[in-house]
């Protein structure tokens, strides 16, 4: 296909200006006619690369069709004129928009359909026309999406990869790869989902420092200058994002509850915390800072687990939920929990939010008695890690009796625990004894009798210091006293 960046051989505007008036006359009476005389004149244009003429030449004949109700001749002509020699790309990316503008005047969804699979024949593998084919494979994946085939939506929209196109505008971008990731899963295809949603950048999301006064002068002068220049002043839009930051982590949210990664969902929760939208609505705030707090406790213990844990304690906004922040606390002293008293008092509270049920199929979450089950799993570990610090050893009855537990699941959770290197500790079985104390090599201990040693020698030689200094000033003082005595004399 030409292209018409240079300028044209011959001027055809005034013969379009003349001829467009009798062909639209015309096809009242013979729209073939019409549609011929138009296309004599389009080949004249085309190979005069006259692209203002051919475009106002394609757009008129597809009119007169739709126009004329003739919507079969209508893709007729789309595709015939797609395909003629040297057509320019630019009038073909026209001709299509123009016809995308008409999908939501077809009479039927037969037709409707019927126009869509002509447009995407007619834009298939052009790059000029990649963004008209993404928005009409989204119009008909929506079409199939509300007949109830999911599947046939799913593999229409997600056919698409629209992180390539370069023409499109990157909101959209953003508000089409949303759309591939709800529909995925709403089918149930999590890893495709997991996979789509990296595609879109965290960092356009983020929150964007607000403009200064020195920046929005400096482009008020600018645009002052295009006005004077008679060039096109483009409209000021603030490119909020708050929708779609909503809307991803939404997602995110979904498909690591799906996974029960805890930790991942209190990140994602601290995200949509850092929202205008949500800071400045007291219900919004209230709700986010509680499931903030639940799944951090709801996730394993590790170092990044145990310094967001801390982190989150020490947020201010936690006054806005004094109850959970009171559980929140509990995690981060080294003190027992006992699950009865746990269960007892912060049971109701927690069971009345959607994220726990403390009895199996009670909740529309199927999930919801598993992470009540986790959160009992937490207390426990978290009882674990305090006896292991204040105790070395500790018979198993008073271990089951610290822990609330059976003498089977005491050794269920230190198994766990001492797999994932929380603790160390050993059951003596025969004795009925745990061992949390971590045997040393000779190095560790060579290492701390030489400190000792050194401490020792240092406190040795601090106190000969003032030994010394004392028998200095011991001698000093009564010399001063018989020298003042005898100036007294005098």
């Amino acid at each position: 296909m030409a292209d018409a960046a240079f300028k044209p051989e011959k001027d055809y505007s005034k013969e379009v200006d003349r001829q467009l008036p009798e062909a639209e006359q015309l096809a009242k009476t013979d729209l073939q006619g019409a549609i011929e005389k138009l296309s004599i004149l389009e080949k004249q244009a085309r190979q005069a690369s006259d692209l203002a003429s051919t475009s106002r030449i394609l757009i008129a004949i597809v009119t007169l069709c739709k126009n004329a109700g003739d919507w079969a001749l209508l893709s007729e002509q789309t595709l015939i004129l797609s395909k003629k020699h040297g057509q320019l790309k630019q009038a073909i990316t026209k001709m299509v928009q123009t016809v995308v503008g008409f999908l939501d005047q077809t009479p039927t969804l037969e037709i409707k359909l019927s126009v869509i699979e002509t447009l995407r024949t007619v834009t298939e593998g052009k790059i000029f026309v990649e963004v008209e084919r993404a928005r009409v494979t989204k119009i008909l994946s929506d079409i199939k999406k509300q007949q109830g085939d999911l599947k046939a939506a799913t593999d229409i929209l997600c056919e698409l990869q629209v992180e390539t196109f370069g023409s499109m505008e990157r909101r959209e971008k953003t508000e089409f790869i949303l759309a591939q990731v709800a529909l995925c899963i709403e089918i149930g295809d999590w890893t495709q989902a997991g996979i789509l949603s990296r595609k879109i950048s965290t960092r356009y999301l983020s929150r964007k420092p607000k403009k200064t006064p020195e920046q929005l002068e400096k482009e008020q002068q600018e645009r002052e200058k295009k006005a004077r220049a008679g060039e096109e002043v483009p409209e000021v839009k603030e490119d909020d994002v708050t929708d779609l930051k909503l809307q991803y982590y939404e997602q995110q949210i979904t498909l690591a509850k799906h996974d029960s990664k805890y930790l991942d969902v209190c990140k994602h929760y601290r995200q949509v915390l850092d929202t205008e939208a949500v800071e400045e609505d007291p219900v919004k705030l209230r709700a986010v800072l509680q499931r903030i707090i639940y799944f951090i406790i709801l996730a394993p213990y590790d170092n990044e687990q145990h310094d967001l844990l801390h982190r989150i304690h020490k947020d201010i906004r936690n006054t806005a939920v004094p109850e959970d922040a009171e559980l929140l606390k509990l995690f981060t002293v080294q003190e027992l929990m006992r699950w009865p008293q746990v269960s007892e008092v912060f049971g109701p509270h927690l069971c009345s939010t959607e994220i726990f049920d403390s009895a199996e199929g009670q909740s529309g979450d199927e999930k919801a008695f598993g992470r009540w089950q986790d959160l009992r799993k937490r207390v426990i570990e978290h009882n674990v890690r305090v006896v292991a610090k204040y105790y070395t050893r500790i018979r198993m009855g008073r271990l089951t009796q610290l822990l609330d537990l059976t003498e089977e699941e005491t050794e269920k959770y230190i198994s766990e625990l001492v797999t994932s290197k929380t603790v160390y500790a050993k059951i003596d079985r025969p004795a009925r004894i745990v061992n949390f104390a971590k045997p040393r090599d000779a190095d560790d201990i060579l290492n701390e009798w030489s400190f000792n040693m050194k401490s020792l020698l240092g406190h040795l030689e601090r106190v000969d210091h003032l030994i010394t200094k004392e028998e200095m000033m011991a001698r000093i003082q009564p010399g001063a006293k018989q020298k003042k005595g005898r100036v007294s004399r005098r």
